[in-house]
């Protein structure tokens, strides 16, 4: 077997609403055979990992696994379930995959979820190298590749305040994103309420405060001006200025690094110049200058303070381990680091307790060593300071704290300048009133608080709830309305539509479409932005205050969605497009896809379908659609009433074409919205496509919240060739036409086909190219219809033949048309401009010409040359053919 790639998909997928890996595997000789074909496979594989008795698989029931390998199933299959029992093992489990036929020979997909990447694309490819192993009887270093990957998993894991803010923001339902693997930077919310967070830094933290609290001494300086108790000391660059400062301020000392964290270097409670010195020498390793300060007596606490609050507090002790008469200190250490509250990366609530120069000193100042053994029962303390990085242990206080020593705690926090304040204590007792004893030792921005979610004893405090509060005040979840558009014909359209309306009430709207991203209606990007790395980067622009995201089936397919839910979600309609592509074979896989955009909608929101749609009529009903409650609205051009009127009768909401007339009906209500003729993106009311799309824009509008006349004036400013790039583009050449749009489908083409043919037009001329990734069947069958809708046909390749050799995609339109439509006129000019120039010098008065383009922006240069003018209302195109059709004037 073969690894040909694994890709993370990190949004909501047609796999899993997880996030997950997958896996593209090449049986290679294993390809058809099944797991009993092999003698003794299975029973190796079962008695290497018993645990796959639990796997229920597709039966749904404990065992299920096991009875499809003993029955036969494929080696795709078996390497998901290793690979998902070995998660278990390595500590981060997980239990849903899914093993698909990759449409190649041989190959699949391999789609798991995971909680940590880097450790479970690890466990993938131990999964195949183990199954082989097994295929072959051959021995496998199991236990290494484990231990491997559970280091990659804590390696990369969160540290714990960092995941105890996410998971107070996921209690809050509010929208996260972690933003680089080897750090723990996340964005908190979308758009214009986006918040960074770097473990307990904020995107409002100060950074001059930040740079006062690294500063130690300055920060005492600082809080001793305000009139807060904090210890005396000086900086010294060299040993003789730390025995200087020692000789001044007098035993016993502090020494520290100026500008160190986490308790490294740090050295209490010294007597001597020699231990003064010794400690210099080892505080230099971490800082240039190092501080050496007055010791105060007391208990070590330390108090959180965010937003200028107390929240919490805990009182710390130091690294310990207690004797057994028989062990050294250092084997001690090791039993008491096997506990599995504790972690190498402080990845868990407690840290491994580190053996350093600072433990080795203080050991020896007390008569010990690493090979001392402590007797039974004794407790043995391995170093002055009590922080938790070094293996320290915390008991919670918060409810002890009186109120005087919280207050000073706040001021400190204030002084400083910090929004979220970690402030170590040394004070006698924290629960009486202060009585001039002790103080302030240390202020620290980004302060640890596993301490407070997770306290060795006492009460866990909702300290990350407390910083998910101040960047989100409640009730706020940090989102922003997000409305997402799918389908296979009208879907940019209709997101422009909805983006323009919506942007016309003064919301920074950022929109994505198949040409590119738009922040308030300037464009940031160009291309195929549709996708979900184009969704999020609309919803992480601090300027956004909506979302208008086109969602197509390539981006789903190959990468997800780019967010969690939305609150309106659309499909226009869905047909026969794409078919030979990403395994789709039907239109009912095309629904499949885009349905996710319907499932992804938020309880209490709104899903606008198509109920002239077949496939759409019945959607709501879908298992994976009403699990949640939502508002089903339908739009409808007339062609299904009864699904509509069915859906109004049950409570429903539908937007209709009745007669001339757009309608808004619900139970007992029917609201005339506008006259489809008066808006001018639907040709005089002859374009019933474009129609369709203002229904879907109208009852999206309307679920946002926007009123009737403030949706029909926005309509009616809309213009096609401002604000709808490629997608009806009509120019008028004299009393001809000339229309631009990226139409490729039988679906598309036909619309406009027959939109021409009822406008009168003397006749119809179409240049014509598809693209050559779609199935042949669907190749011809556009083919067909675009000849049974124009009277002439011009036929052009793309220049992207994506996969077919030159000449072939107009050998196939050519004989397809040949054989079905006969009488159509057919000529063949491969390039697209030489095509279109040949089409529009010829035109004869009367006649429309349309150019389904691949590339629209050489066409419009090139007509920009021309004796033409654009139609930005495209009801002039009526006026254009009136005559024909004896529309008075």
């Amino acid at each position: 077997m073969h690894v040909e790639s694994i890709r993370a998909i990190y949004g909501p997928n047609v796999y899993s609403s997880l996030p997950v890996l997958v896996m593209k595997l090449d049986l290679e000789d294993l390809a058809g055979k099944e797991s009993y074909e092999l003698p003794g496979f299975n029973d190796r594989l079962i008695s290497l990992l018993p645990g796959v008795h639990e796997h229920v698989c597709g039966l749904g029931r404990r065992g299920g696994f096991v009875e499809r390998l003993e029955g036969g199933t494929w080696f795709g299959h078996i390497v998901e379930h290793v690979a998902l029992e070995l998660t278990d093992a390595v500590g981060i489990p997980v239990n849903r995959g899914k093993t698909l036929a990759a449409g190649e020979p041989g190959k699949f997909l391999v789609a798991v979820a995971f909680q940590s990447e880097p450790a479970m694309r690890a466990l993938l490819r131990t999964a195949v190298e183990l199954v082989q192993a097994l295929v072959d009887n051959k021995p496998y270093p199991l236990d290494e590749k484990i231990a491997e990957a559970r280091e990659l998993a804590e390696r990369s894991s969160l540290g714990p305040s960092t995941q105890a803010i996410l998971d107070a923001a996921d209690a809050r339902n509010i929208p996260w994103t972690r933003l680089d693997t080897e750090s723990s930077l996340c964005r908190l919310g979308f758009g214009i309420h986006s918040r960074y967070v770097e473990a307990t830094i904020s995107g409002q933290t100060g950074a001059v405060a930040v740079d006062i609290a690294s500063n130690k001494h300055l920060t005492k300086a600082l809080l001793r001006e305000a009139g807060l108790p904090a210890p005396m000391g000086e900086v010294a660059t060299t040993r003789e200025e730390a025995l200087a400062a020692f000789e001044k301020i007098g035993a016993p000392v502090v020494v520290k690094p100026l500008d160190g964290n986490q308790g490294r270097g740090v050295f209490l409670n010294l007597q001597t110049a020699d231990e003064v010195a010794e400690a210099f020498e080892c505080a230099s390793d971490h800082s240039r200058r190092v501080v050496i300060e007055e010791l105060f007596r007391g208990r070590d606490y330390r108090v959180l303070v965010v937003n200028g609050r107390m929240v919490a507090a805990s009182e710390k002790t130091p690294a310990h381990v207690i004797g057994t008469g028989t062990h050294r200190i250092r084997e001690l250490i090791d039993i008491t680091n096997r506990d599995p509250r504790r972690s190498e990366h402080h990845s868990k609530a407690l840290s491994s307790i580190k053996v350093d120069p600072v433990m080795e000193a203080y050991l020896r100042r007390h008569g010990r060593s690493l090979d001392t053994v402590p007797a039974a029962g004794e407790t043995v303390w391995l170093r002055e300071s009590a922080n938790l990085s070094t293996g320290g242990e915390a008991r919670d206080v918060t409810d002890a704290v009186h109120p005087t020593m919280a207050r000073m705690c706040e001021r400190a926090a204030r002084t400083i300048g910090l929004d979220i304040c970690g402030i170590d204590f040394v004070v006698p007792d924290i629960s009486q009133a202060w009585d001039g004893t002790g103080g302030i030792i240390e202020i620290n921005a980004a302060p640890g608080i596993r301490m407070h979610e997770f306290p060795s004893e006492g009460k866990p405090r909702r300290a990350a709830a407390a910083i998910v509060d101040m960047l989100f005040p409640p009730p706020s979840d940090g989102r922003i309305p997000l409305i997402s558009i799918t389908g296979t014909n009208g879907k940019t359209t209709t997101t422009r539509m909805i983006a323009h309306a919506i942007g016309s009430t003064g919301k920074v709207v950022g929109t994505t479409s198949t040409d590119n991203i738009r922040i308030n209606g300037v464009e940031v990007a160009t291309g195929d932005m549709t996708g979900p790395w184009s969704a999020r980067v609309v919803l992480s622009d601090p300027s956004v205050e909506v979302a208008v995201l086109e969602t197509a089936r390539g981006g789903i397919v190959r990468s997800g969605l780019g967010y969690d839910w939305a609150d309106i979600g659309v499909i226009t309609n869905i047909q026969p497009d794409h078919i030979g592509q990403d395994g789709i074979e039907s239109v009912e896989d095309i629904l499949r896809i885009k349905s996710l955009v319907a499932e992804r909608v938020r309880q209490g929101g709104t899903i606008v379908l198509n109920a002239d749609d077949p496939l759409l009529a019945t959607l709501a009903e879908n298992e994976r659609i009403a699990r949640l409650p939502r508002n089903i609205v339908f739009f409808s051009l007339g062609e299904n009433r009864g699904i509509v009127d069915e859906h109004v009768a049950r409570g429903g909401t539908a937007y209709v074409l009745n007669g001339e007339w757009i309608e808004e009906i619900s139970a007992g209500s029917v609201k005339r919205i506008v006259r489809a003729a008066e808006l001018p993106c639907t040709v005089g009311g002859f374009a019933d496509f474009q129609i369709a799309n203002v229904m879907a824009t109208i009852a999206v509008c309307r679920a946002y919240g926007m009123s009737q006349k403030a949706i029909v004036s926005a309509l009616m400013n809309f213009n096609t060739g401002t604000h709808n790039d490629g997608r009806l583009n009509i120019y008028a050449f004299g009393s001809s036409a000339v229309v631009l749009d990226y139409g490729h489908n039988p679906m598309a083409i036909q619309a406009i086909g027959r939109m021409l043919s009822r406008l009168g037009a003397d006749r119809t001329t179409a240049v014509l190219g598809l693209p050559g990734d779609r199935a042949q069947q669907l190749i011809e069958m556009t083919a067909v219809t675009a000849a049974r809708h124009f009277d002439r046909l011009v036929l052009r390749e793309d220049k992207d033949l994506r996969g077919r050799q030159p000449g072939e995609m107009l050998n196939l339109m050519r004989r397809a048309i040949a054989a079905e439509c006969p009488e159509c006129e057919v000529q063949v000019i491969p390039d697209e401009l030489e095509a279109f120039k040949w089409v529009v010098r010829g035109m004869s008065p009367g006649e429309a010409v349309v150019a389904f383009c691949e590339h629209k922006q050489k066409l419009a240069e090139w007509l920009e040359t021309q004796p033409v003018r654009p139609l930005t209302d495209l009801g002039s195109l009526v006026t254009l053919f009136r005559h024909r059709l004896r529309i008075p004037a």
